[in-house]
C-alpha cells in the first residue's frame, strides 16, 4: 500500500476520504496518512476526529510530508479551481494521485491526468481526455471525444455531451448540461441547472435556460 495525503477538510475533502476507503475496499491501496487544511471548520475537524483521521496540518507542510519518498502521494480535495492550481502551482515536486471511485465507469481510451478524482456514479464514455487535478463529481456523465481542460470542476449530476471541450479552471455547475460540440472556454463558470446551447467565453458565467 502506498501512503495518501489529502489537501482539503472541507465537504468534498471529506468525501474524498470516502473515495479512498471504497478504492480499499475493493483493492488494498492507499494508507492514509492524514488531511492537510489551513484553517478547518469546526464541524469538518469534529467529523475528521469521527473517522479516525489525522489533520496533519497547513497545506504549506505537503512538500515536506510527502518528500520521505516515492512511496507517498497526494491529492488536493478542494472544490474551487483557482485555488487547486494554487496549491499545485506551489508543489511542482509532489507526486498527484489518480482517484476513481469502484462505482464510477471509466470507459476505453480515457486518459486522466495526475490528480484527477472521479466521485461515484460518473459515467465516462470512450475517448475522453482529462487534465491535471479535474474533479468529477457524482454522478457526472462525460460523453465520447470530450476533453476537460486541468483543474476543471464538474459539480454532481452535470452533463457533458460528446465531443465537448472544457477549458482550463472551468466549473460546471450541478444538474448543469453542455449540449453537443460546444466549448466552455477557460475560467467560465456554467450556473447550476444550466442548459449551454452555445460556447461560453473564458471567464465568463452564464445561467438559466438557455444560458446566457
Amino acid at each position: 500500500m502506498r501512503r495518501l495525503v489529502v489537501c482539503g477538510s472541507g465537504g468534498f475533502g471529506r468525501e474524498v476520504l470516502q473515495i479512498v476507503a471504497a478504492v480499499n475496499a475493493v483493492t488494498p491501496t492507499w494508507e492514509l496518512v492524514g488531511v492537510l487544511d489551513d484553517a478547518p471548520a469546526s464541524s469538518a475537524s469534529a467529523h475528521l476526529e469521527a473517522l479516525g483521521v489525522a489533520h496533519l496540518g497547513v497545506v504549506a507542510d505537503l512538500a515536506a510530508i510527502t518528500a520521505g519518498g516515492p512511496d507517498t502521494a497526494a491529492v488536493i480535495a478542494i472544490g474551487d479551481p483557482a485555488v487547486r492550481h494554487a496549491v499545485a502551482s506551489a508543489n511542482v515536486e509532489v507526486e498527484w494521485a489518480v482517484l476513481v471511485h469502484p462505482d464510477a465507469t471509466v470507459g476505453p481510451d480515457v486518459t486522466l491526468a495526475p490528480g484527477t478524482i472521479v466521485a461515484a456514479g460518473a459515467r465516462l464514455s470512450t475517448n475522453i481526455r482529462l487534465g491535471q487535478h479535474v474533479h468529477v463529481d457524482h454522478n457526472v456523465t462525460v460523453g465520447h471525444d470530450g476533453t476537460v481542460g486541468a483543474f476543471a470542476r464538474l459539480n454532481p449530476q452535470a452533463c457533458i455531451s460528446g465531443a465537448v471541450t472544457i477549458g482550463e479552471r472551468a466549473l460546471v455547475g450541478a444538474n448543469a448540461t453542455v449540449l453537443q460540440g460546444l466549448s466552455v472556454g477557460a475560467g467560465a463558470v456554467v450556473g447550476a441547472g444550466a442548459v449551454v446551447t452555445r460556447d461560453v467565453q473564458a471567464n465568463n458565467t452564464v445561467r438559466g435556460v438557455p444560458a446566457r
